[in-house]
């Protein structure tokens, strides 16, 4: 569809609506459709009922807009599609409302990243005299089809990778409630920084945290759960894998200058997993733990040392690591390697959660 494609229909609507021109014939564009139906049009142009029809608009996270006529025929195939999943009896009517929801959240956020940071770079002007509106619509009108595809691209990516956690889980009952390894990394003092810096400053050190986690975390093999500005969530299958990426975010950040200090707190259990975040007691005493971990340090809890305990990634204690070593040497065998040390430290009160005994995690013997 081309500018003057859309010029009459969106020049019509502009002057009904006294929205923005520019506004509906990029929507027209991204949309690929112009506006013909108003919610109850929709709803029973797709087949359903009205009340139905509201639930699927409000979880995937759009606003209420009355009998106006702003949807278009792909809002009527969508409401057709979940609705048909319920019909065919895929999908519950509660699970197709979570499909909405989850989908809504996660391409919300996506969408706001790109016109924020990416598509306001790249419509400047190029010449001066230029106006922003006079870039902006052949500009997306060329990177949409590319954006669409790439999105799709890394959606079956990522499908593929969690439908492989999930078969290879085995046990129904872990589909859901899993045991994993969770932690939380915090940068130290980020609210005295708020105060100090400017907000452009900080924005570039909140992304520059994020981004660094975000690529330790995958390229080690875990999963980032969610970014809160001075803090990431993340989980890992095992133990050991969620270890090294709690030292390597230290070390990385305590080797970078620009950066505050960070702490990180492990727990290792059962985590329930809903739309793509976790949650129950394990998460909590991470969030906890991270709370009274020291700068540049990084406390687990009990579960999280034993586990790293039994799969040989850290001995129980130096103690036992010198008796295993001397006893390999007595044999000719090689000594075990531990990855990992851990250090018991003072038990405490925990709000919420009770008495918890904290081990802080290091690496032994400076192996990497």
């Amino acid at each position: 569809m081309t500018v003057d494609d859309t010029g009459s229909g969106a020049g019509a609507d502009a002057a009904d609506t006294g929205e923005d021109p520019l506004a509906l014939r990029l929507e027209q564009l991204i949309l690929g459709a112009e506006r013909r139906y108003t919610p109850f049009q929709a709803a029973r142009s797709a087949g359903v009922s009205m009340e139905l029809a509201s639930r699927f608009w409000r979880a995937m996270g759009f606003a209420d807009i009355g009998q106006a006529k702003a949807l278009t025929e792909a809002d009527v195939l969508a409401l057709r599609r979940l609705a048909g999943l319920v019909e065919a009896g895929l999908l519950s009517e509660a699970m197709a409302v979570q499909v909405a929801r989850s989908t809504g959240q996660t391409t919300a956020r996506l969408a706001e990243w790109q016109i924020d940071s990416f598509l306001e770079g790249l419509t400047e002007p190029p010449e001066p005299g230029m106006t922003r509106t006079e870039v902006t619509y052949p500009i997306v009108e060329l990177l949409l089809p590319e954006l669409e595809e790439f999105l799709v691209y890394v959606w079956r990516r990522q499908l593929a990778a969690s439908a492989g956690r999930v078969v290879q889980t085995g046990d129904d009952e872990e589909m859901v409630d899993r045991r994993l390894a969770v932690g939380f990394a915090d940068l130290v003092g980020f609210t005295r920084l708020t105060r100090r810096m400017e907000e452009e400053e900080l924005g570039e050190l909140v992304e520059a945290f994020e981004t660094t986690a975000a690529d330790l975390v995958a390229a080690r093999g875990g999963r980032l759960i969610k970014t809160l500005g001075d803090e990431v969530l993340y989980a890992a299958d095992d133990a050991g894998t969620s270890a090294d990426i709690a030292l390597r975010l230290v070390e990385t950040m305590a080797n970078d200058e620009t950066m505050p200090e960070l702490r990180v707190g492990m727990a290792f259990g059962t985590v329930t997993t809903r739309m793509g975040d976790v949650f129950g007691t394990t998460v909590n005493l991470a969030s906890r733990l991270t709370s009274i971990a020291p700068r540049d340090a990084v406390l687990v809890d009990s579960a999280f040392a034993e586990e790293l305990i039994r799969t040989g990634e850290a001995p129980a204690s130096e103690a036992e690591a010198a008796e295993a070593a001397a006893a390999a040497e007595k044999e000719g065998e090689e000594p075990p390697v531990y990855r990992f040390a851990l250090q018991p430290m003072w038990q405490r009160p925990v709000r919420g959660l009770g008495v918890v005994e904290p081990w802080l995690l290091t690496r032994r013997d400076g192996r990497p």
